[in-house]
């Protein structure tokens, strides 16, 4: 089953998180991944907010852990420490 990965993001240093976001895209893509929504806009209606909102789609729940788990991501995950605030999860779709 296709899964969604969806990160809430408050960015606290841009100049660090953009090499975040210039290397986790390619990563997303080597597994399979597929950006939906990506910064756009959205109604808060309940929880603590983020000013960035991220969904991106994968073939599979398993597919985006492996993701999650890459070299490729780590070396982008580096940049977003210290440079966000983030929550991440990954939900299977009921397609």
């Amino acid at each position: 089953m296709p899964a969604l990965w969806i990160a809430h993001v408050t960015v606290t240093n841009a100049d660090q998180y953009a090499k975040y976001a210039e290397l986790a895209g390619p990563a997303l893509s080597k597994y399979g991944g597929e950006f939906i929504a990506r910064g756009a806009r959205y109604v808060q209606f309940e929880g603590r907010e983020h000013e960035r909102q991220v969904i991106a789609k994968f073939p599979s729940v398993e597919a985006a852990e492996t993701c999650y788990n890459s070299p490729e991501y780590a070396e982008a995950l580096a940049f977003s420490n210290g440079a966000s605030e983030r929550d991440v999860l990954v939900v299977e779709t009921t397609e």
